[in-house]
Order: C-alpha cells, then sequence, then structure tokens
C-alpha cells in the first residue's frame, strides 16, 4: 500500500507535516476529488487515528440518514453539518480517505460499506459544486465538450431528451461520453446516443462521473487487499488499522456510569429485559435466566452494558450470583466470578474503567460458539432463526419483520436494529425530550433512548389519567341545584 508507505507515521509527541498536494491556508474540503494523488506526508500516531475516526463519523452519518429514508434539504443541512465538522479541512479530508481506504479493504463486507458511503459523499459533493468547477473536474478526466457547431447540428434530437428546456439549451454544455460509462442515463433514456457515444448535458454529468468514481475506488481497494499483508509488517499502525471499523464514533462511550431515568438495579432488571433492551442483551439476559450462567465473552458483553446502562457494581454482583448461585454455591460464585465483575468496575487489577461495546465491536467481535449467548442476532443468528425470534416476540406485523430480514440479508445489521427500534417504539422521533443519536451504533444508546421514550409515556398517561380524574371530581362537586340554577 504505496500511500501507507508514504505517510510515515510518527511518534506522538512529534507534530504532522503535510508534504506533496497539501495548502495549508485551504481550509475547505468541498471540492470533488477522485483521490487519485498519494499523498505524501508524516503525521502523528495521534492524528493518524484522529483523522481516520473524523471521515468515519461522516460515512455513518450517510449511512445513518439513508437508513432514516431523510431525504432533501434536511439530508443535505445534516449532513453537510457533520461535514463541516469534521472534514472542514482538504489535508484531513484527502489524508483520511486513504486510511480508511486501507482499513476498508480487509474483505469484501468492509470494502462494500466503504464504497457505498463515499460514494454517497462523492455524490453530495458534486451537487454543491459551481459549474465552472464542475466542467474543470470533467476536464480533468479527459472529457471534452462538444463543440458548439457539432451541438447545434444535433439540437434536434438533443432536445428531444427530457431535462433541457429550449432556452436553456444554448448556455448548457454537452459532453460526448462513450456509452458504455453512462449506462445508467442509456437505460432511462436520459441522453443522446449515436456511433457508440452518449451525448449528456451537464446536470446529467454526476451519474457518469459517480460511476467512474466507484469503478475506480472499487479496483483500488481490491489491489489494497492483495496488499495489506505488507502492512501488517508495521507493528505501529496495522492495529489500528485492523480495529478502525470497529471504533465507536457517537459523543457518548458509556464508561462510567450514566444511567438512566429510572435507578437499574438486579430487582428491576427482568421488566427492564423486556421492555428496553436492544435484541443482542435481551438475548443475553434470556440465555442467564435459561442457563443460569453466561461464558467469558457473554459475561463480558453483558456486564459492561449493564455497567453503562447505571447499574452499581453492588447491584451487578447480586444479580449475576442470584442467578449463578442456582447451579453452583456462593463460595464457588464469590471465587470464579466476582473478581471479573470487580475488574469491569474498575476495582481491581489495573483498576481502569473498562468501556461498553459499541455495536459494531459486538457485530465484528467473537462469533458466538454452542452454548454461548452473545454478539449480534442480526449477523449471527440465520434467517430462520431470526424469524422464529421475532416472531416470538411479537415484533411488529409480518411486513415490519420482513423488512429486518431483508436488511438483515444485505448485511445491513445495524440498520436492522434501528428499525426493531423504530417498530417497537413508534412515532419515537416526534417525542421531544428523546435522544435518539447512535440508536443502532450502540446498545447503551439504544436503551437509554428506549428507557426515556417509555417513561414520558408513562408519564403523559399518569397526566391525562390525572386530568381525568380532577374532572370527575370537578363533576361531582356540583350539584344538580347548582346545575339547574
Amino acid at each position: 500500500l504505496q500511500y501507507i508507505v508514504t505517510m510515515n507515521v510518527v511518534q506522538t509527541s512529534r507534530p504532522t507535516k503535510l508534504g506533496r498536494g497539501y495548502v495549508s491556508d485551504s481550509p475547505k474540503a468541498n471540492a470533488v476529488e477522485f483521490y487519485d494523488d498519494i499523498p505524501n506526508c508524516e503525521l502523528s500516531l495521534d492524528d493518524f487515528e484522529v483523522f481516520a475516526l473524523a471521515r468515519l463519523k461522516v460515512l455513518r452519518k450517510i449511512e445513518e440518514l439513508k437508513v432514516r429514508n431523510i431525504s432533501g434539504e434536511s439530508y443535505r443541512t445534516q449532513l453537510e453539518a457533520t461535514i463541516k465538522a469534521n472534514l472542514g479541512d482538504a489535508n484531513i479530508d484527502i489524508t483520511s480517505h486513504f486510511i480508511l481506504r486501507a482499513a476498508y479493504c480487509r474483505s469484501e463486507e468492509l470494502r462494500r460499506w466503504f464504497l457505498t458511503q463515499e460514494n454517497y459523499l462523492f455524490k453530495h459533493r458534486l451537487e454543491f459544486q459551481q459549474e465552472s468547477a464542475l466542467q474543470a473536474v470533467l476536464k480533468k478526466i479527459n472529457l471534452d465538450k462538444v463543440p458548439n457547431a457539432k451541438k447545434n447540428a444535433l439540437r434536434e434530437s438533443l432536445m428531444s431528451i427530457p431535462g433541457v428546456t429550449p432556452g436553456e439549451f444554448a448556455s448548457t454544455p454537452y459532453y460526448a461520453i462513450p456509452f458504455t460509462q453512462a449506462l445508467d442515463l442509456v437505460q432511462n433514456r436520459s441522453c443522446f446516443v449515436a456511433n457508440g457515444l452518449a451525448y449528456v448535458p451537464l446536470p446529467k454529468v454526476v451519474s457518469i462521473l459517480s460511476a467512474k468514481f466507484r469503478t475506480s475506488l472499487s479496483r483500488s481497494l481490491v489491489m489494497a487487499s492483495a496488499a495489506f499483508n505488507h502492512v501488517e509488517e508495521e507493528g505501529r499502525i496495522a492495529p489500528l488499522l485492523k480495529t478502525m471499523n470497529s471504533h465507536y464514533t457517537g459523543n457518548k462511550n458509556y464508561t462510567e456510569q450514566t444511567g438512566v431515568d429510572g435507578e437499574v438495579t438486579a430487582a428491576n432488571i427482568d421488566s427492564l429485559a423486556d421492555a428496553s433492551m436492544p435484541l443482542c442483551m435481551s438475548q443475553l439476559h434470556a440465555g442467564l435466566k435459561r442457563d443460569h450462567k453466561l461464558k467469558h465473552w457473554g459475561r463480558l458483553q453483558y456486564g459492561l452494558f449493564l455497567k453503562g446502562a447505571g447499574m452499581s457494581m453492588e447491584e451487578s454482583l447480586v444479580f449475576f450470583q442470584r442467578e449463578f448461585s442456582k447451579i453452583m454455591t456462593s463460595d464457588q460464585f464469590h471465587k470464579n466470578y466476582a473478581y471479573n465483575i470487580r475488574h469491569m468496575y474498575g476495582k481491581e487489577g489495573k483498576r481502569a474503567s473498562y468501556t461498553p461495546y459499541n455495536c459494531k465491536k459486538v457485530i465484528m467481535g467473537q462469533a458466538p460458539q454452542g452454548g454461548d449467548h452473545h454478539g449480534c442476532p442480526f449477523r449471527h443468528y440465520d434467517e430462520q432463526h431470526l424469524s422464529s425470534l421475532l416472531q416470538k416476540m411479537s415484533v411488529g406485523t409480518p411486513m415490519d419483520r420482513g423488512e429486518i430480514l431483508r436488511l438483515k440479508k444485505g448485511n445491513n445489521f445495524q440498520l436492522a436494529c434501528l428499525k426493531h427500534f423504530e417498530i417497537n417504539h413508534p412515532s419515537a422521533q416526534s417525542v421531544p425530550g428523546i435522544d435518539l443519536d447512535n440508536v443502532g451504533n450502540h446498545p447503551n444508546a439504544w436503551f437509554s433512548a428506549s428507557m426515556s421514550y417509555h417513561n414520558l409515556k408513562d408519564a403523559k398517561s399518569s397526566d391525562v389519567a390525572a386530568t381525568e380524574e380532577m374532572e370527575l371530581k370537578v363533576a361531582a362537586a356540583v350539584s344538580p341545584e347548582k346545575m339547574q340554577e
């Protein structure tokens, strides 16, 4: 991977030095970039990670907006705000693309995800270009305008294509492109084809550029995958690249016990599991109640989740001991398992406070084996098992469950989880006071949003009941004589 080699990653104490192709006084990164030029720069190890995570936030925002079916001005506004906050510098934009290209080249699933989100980002940026800037991009990839004489000779044929009015024809540039590069437009009859060339007006060139960008990036990802073993020899950056896709990019990491509206205890956790836990955690809870034990990865995933949800260490010890003691003595529990729980809370060992698993870590982590209950049901259950489980839990309608299964089949596991939340919490987006950020990205965000939803719903029901009771009391206080008066 030549571009990783030309990025000289240094110790964190040394500042980043930007080399060929970087202009320090160009703060914006809205230009259309094909990322053909390999960056030549020196990065600190900290900046290597920070730059990559900045771009990852943008790509995950695109994924989130798409799954929520947000489009139009709302889509553009939200995405542009995220781009400005994270990729507002051209240096970061270019460097971060190449870092993530290396991180996401390792498997077909990762390549497909990265390619899809980058293509959406590319299309978004095209829409913000001035006509002159767009023509410069076309010239850069050797697509020249049709001469005016040729355009006027083809006027009748070109005007048969919708999109350009007679009044706009004279000022609209057209481009002659090999029709194989404009198959989408040919299929939709959105261009004129003659002698193997597709004549395309400038406003419709976005489709051409997008296809070209996607083809180029796809080829680069495959080449990078074949050469990734050379990067693995670099002991400093290989671990960062291998775990980049599982990094959590939300504002909250739930390392500390943030809690939710309502204390999480050993006494109420059963009811909370039924009402407010995402499927991965409710399955861990069900497995624990059924088997009265969890294996290592299950204890770690569920124990850290409960910690992030607000369960204290003392309550956690009570909860797990209550279940484990059904198949072992209390002494055995304290000898073999209590230390690990205290360790998760930073009370043993090196006394570090461990972070609950985010969705990427659950999905890409250790796959469950026989007798395990950890992992992501949308990722690790087969279609029949997942379908039976959703039906058993009475999740939505058959159509709702079919949509979840469709997302699972398309490897959109987090989107399937988000869909599960939306089905179980109707109109949650319209309820003020619910933080829906990172639902589908972190189990604790899912749980916290669900708890807020139910608490607000219960509070509203209580207010309605109180109002009705007051009206009845007022009506009863008014005597028939007063009524007659």
